[in-house]
């Protein structure tokens, strides 16, 4: 026979146990432990529970609700505890069996509901706990997205990125402590978000409005948006090497050669499921390669400092590999070696020994061979020419 669960997450709302279904109430009345934020403790009544307040940070948490395993025990989330909420991260280090779930109503329908905004339109992000970097792949004129954000102070925050990106003609719609007897909601400018002082919890819904540069969503962003020693797959050419990795969802990309990150950023911009590794020999390269992942919003982006194929044994495996620098003989053995079938491989190569290596390569285990030549309008005289650029070969081959 199935025990039942020990451990219980309860969303909790503003107005404690009045918003609780009575399936929660049960729940709390019956719990030996409670645990959770002081917050989310101060708005229950004394039940005779041993109460935990949650330590900063978050993760050392785990195992103390560890040590309560066999005992009732419920642990407080805001709202929909599995929307951006802390019930992903229990599940992950408890079995399933173990625990169970009782989710309120969630911060981004009551805000959705307070600024009639359909939320299927709206993009809804977490930064809680993540930089404001996350916005810049979506931040254009007309977007409309609800955030919950860490604390009042980061409203001015937000304020001063929206400025630096140019989108200082942006309004924000400030939602303290939604559904509670604190709530508040106002309409303000970012000259007035920059002056104010905000109560937590707070969520903001945003409409984006100004001058500033959106990125496209297409493949191939503008060089311009990345730091740049010069060292970089241009537009053109990373379009056509983004069609030739073609990620699908939940897949893991290594760059090697990473240069500027161009390709592995890109990469993770296609999906939030995506994950990446970039690997640079040059140290000041894999530093730039950090500043423009962090700046484009796509923190999670793995930077290795060293040189392929000696640095990849211990990695976790890829299911598409991308080569832009240091193509060799050795890597190619090695990626052939170490690497499962069914594992995608894209080198590009501009030189004629490395244009040589993939002819080789290419004669031993086939794929696709590609000679990318490129040229722009350009002065020439008084009148106008073409300037072409050094032919890129690029070799697709699944192994």
């Amino acid at each position: 026979m199935t025990e039942a669960p020990w451990l219980t997450v309860v969303g909790l709302g503003e107005d404690g146990l009045d918003g609780l279904s009575p399936a929660s109430r049960q729940v709390l009345d019956r719990a030996e432990v409670i645990m959770g934020p002081p917050r989310h403790l101060s708005l229950l009544p004394e039940t005779g529970a041993e109460r935990v307040e949650w330590p900063v940070p978050f993760s050392e948490g785990i195992p103390i609700l560890t040590g309560f395993r066999g005992r009732h025990t419920v642990v407080l989330a805001s709202g929909d505890p599995f929307w951006f909420g802390a019930g992903s991260v229990i599940a992950r280090h408890f079995k399933a069996g173990e625990w169970t779930a009782l989710p309120g109503q969630s911060t981004f329908s009551l805000a959705a509901a307070r600024l009639a905004w359909p939320l299927e339109d709206i993009l809804t992000f977490g930064l809680h706990a993540a930089p404001l970097t996350r916005l810049r792949p979506h931040l254009a004129r007309g977007l409309r997205a609800i955030l919950l954000l860490r604390n009042g102070a980061a409203v001015a925050e937000l304020a001063t990125y929206l400025n630096e990106t140019g989108f200082a003609d942006s309004s924000l719609h400030i939602l303290e402590a939604l559904g509670g007897p604190r709530e508040r909601t106002q309409k303000i400018s970012l000259t007035e978000a920059l002056l104010g002082s905000f109560a937590h919890p707070i969520c903001v819904g945003l409409e984006v409005a100004g001058p500033g540069q959106a990125v496209p969503k297409a493949s191939g962003k503008p060089d311009e948006i990345f730091e740049t020693d010069g060292q970089i797959t241009k537009r053109p050419v990373r379009a056509l090497t983004l069609s030739a990795l073609a990620p699908h969802r939940g897949e893991h990309l290594w760059d090697i050669g990473g240069g500027t990150g161009s390709i592995s950023i890109e990469w993770l911009m296609s999906d939030p499921s995506l994950t990446a590794t970039s690997i640079e020999p040059l140290a000041e390269r894999a530093e730039r390669i950090r500043r423009n992942a962090d700046a484009l919003g796509q923190d999670r982006l793995e930077v290795i400092h060293g040189t392929a194929p000696e640095v990849l044994d211990g990695l976790a495996l890829p299911d598409v590999v991308f080569i832009g620098g240091g193509l060799s003989e050795a890597l190619l053995n090695w990626l052939r070696e170490h690497l499962p079938a069914g594992t995608r491989v894209v080198a590009n190569s501009v030189t004629l020994e490395s244009e040589a290596l993939l002819a080789l390569w290419q004669e031993k285990l086939g794929g696709e061979l590609l000679r990318i030549e490129l040229a722009q309008a350009a002065p020439l005289g008084p009148r106008r020419g073409w300037k072409s650029a050094y032919p890129v070969v690029q070799w697709s081959v699944t192994l």
